[in-house]
């Protein structure tokens, strides 16, 4: 009885020392299979990260700018001593008549051609409408003063001297140089306009007139 006892622990203490270390060992090798599976499945696999300096700009942007409308960029104040003389068989009559205004150069930016504005790789190109004179009625007739008159005038009479002293201003204030003033104010401002947007690299031109 005796034999058989110790045979039997020699039996299961033999087996279980093989079980025991068996576990370790086969868990120890899934583990090493299934890291070098993951590594074969995504060693081809990578993330990016990447920037996109492409500008864009929006239709409701592009709206909202027009919505604008006209947009001044230099008056310029004058004022015009204009006669007229009419001679007559018993004297001659005189009218002198000093005029004021007010010239407003600057864009309607509602008249801006299609795609005026584009953006395009890393820069924004804003070509604005040709400086005009926003406002044609830019004589104060309130402030024309009767400098020296003589005689008795018409209605009419005194239109053409208006038109003379409109077309004095007109020569005197829409000059190329003044011109040339009012598009360098645009172009700072809508400078100033776009790069708040957010947009970094802006080119400002200017419609053929």
């Amino acid at each position: 009885m005796e034999n058989k006892t110790l045979r039997y622990l020699k039996y299961f203490f033999s087996h279980s020392s093989k079980t025991f270390w068996l576990l370790p060992t086969t868990l120890l090798t899934i583990s090493i299979l299934l890291i070098i599976s993951l590594y074969l499945l995504n060693k081809d696999n990578s993330i990016t990260i990447s920037q996109n300096k492409n500008i864009e700009i929006t239709p409701t942007q592009i709206r909202s700018i027009e919505d604008i409308g006209e947009w001044e960029f230099l008056a310029i104040s004058d004022e015009e001593l204009v006669d007229t003389l009419r001679k007559g068989f018993f004297g001659d009559s005189e009218l002198v008549r000093i005029y004021y205004g007010t010239l407003r150069l600057g864009i309607n930016l509602r008249e801006a051609q299609p795609g005026w504005i584009r953006a395009g790789q890393d820069t924004i190109v804003a070509t604005l409408p040709p400086i005009k004179l926003l406002d044609k009625d830019f004589i104060d007739e309130a402030k024309t003063r009767s400098f020296y008159e003589s005689g008795s005038w018409n209605e009419q009479a005194r239109e053409q001297l208006y038109q003379k002293a409109y077309n004095a201003m007109l020569r005197r204030c829409m000059t190329p140089s003044n011109i040339k003033s009012a598009q360098e104010n645009a172009g700072r401002q809508f400078y100033h306009l776009l790069t708040s947007m957010g947009y970094d690299h802006v080119k400002i031109r200017f419609q053929n007139r």
